[in-house]
């Protein structure tokens, strides 16, 4: 399956969490029918008790496909929760303004077309939650900019960490995800080394790592 926790477990897993209903559960089905990679259901789970537990009031999305998860965000917001989410992929992106639109999140998500990195360095708010889901090979080159972004006790949650098990584990390594994989390594020892951070890397779905800033006592 994932390459990141035993099949067993992550079955099991999987079966505790309740069947997706309604508007979910259509774009599961779309994104099932149409090979369109959305996120795992455990880290959809995660996000939603995430955003329960901080309730942010501004989230930035890196990668929005058919906006699963952005919607999924907004449902699991307690405080109606503004979104900005970017997309490169014109057709993903007009795919997901129709289900924003059928929806009826248009005033709750904001899709911004264009280059992550390119969008990142012209934007100024501030924002509670930051949740990595685009261009694998360049969370560090994300990462300055989204320290910028955040606010004082915002969170960065990072999907896709552990990529399919190879980037803790050369045996599971494919030749052409090497660069891939070296600069995910890169991510994760960044926000792991500076001491102004803290970060916990947890192998779920395809690994997730959640990063604050540590708050010292003076």
């Amino acid at each position: 399956m994932s390459g990141i926790t035993y099949d067993y477990m992550e079955q099991y897993i999987r079966s505790l969490i309740p069947r997706s209903e309604g508007i979910l559960e259509e774009l599961e089905v779309y994104a099932k029918e149409n090979s369109v990679p959305i996120i795992q259901k455990e880290v959809g789970k995660f996000l939603e008790l995430m955003i329960n537990i901080k309730k942010p009031m501004k989230i930035l999305e890196l990668g929005t496909a058919i906006g699963y998860s952005a919607i999924l965000m907004s449902i699991s917001s307690p405080v109606k929760s503004h979104i900005v989410t970017i997309e490169r992929d014109e057709n993903m992106v007009n795919t997901a303004l129709e289900n924003i639109n059928k929806y009826g999140f248009k005033d709750k998500i904001k899709v911004i077309q264009g280059d992550c990195l390119e969008v990142l360095q012209k934007l100024e708010e501030e924002f509670d939650l930051i949740f990595m889901d685009a261009g694998k090979g360049h969370y560090n080159h994300f990462l300055p900019h989204c320290l910028r972004l955040l606010s004082k006790e915002g969170i960065i949650i990072a999907d896709n960490v552990l990529f399919k098990g190879m980037v803790a584990s050369r045996d599971l390594l494919k030749r052409r995800k090497i660069t891939i994989v070296k600069r995910m390594k890169t991510y994760l020892e960044l926000v792991s080394s500076n001491k102004e951070l803290i970060t916990s890397v947890i192998p779920m779905g395809d690994g997730i790592a959640v990063t604050g800033r540590r708050i010292i006592n003076e």
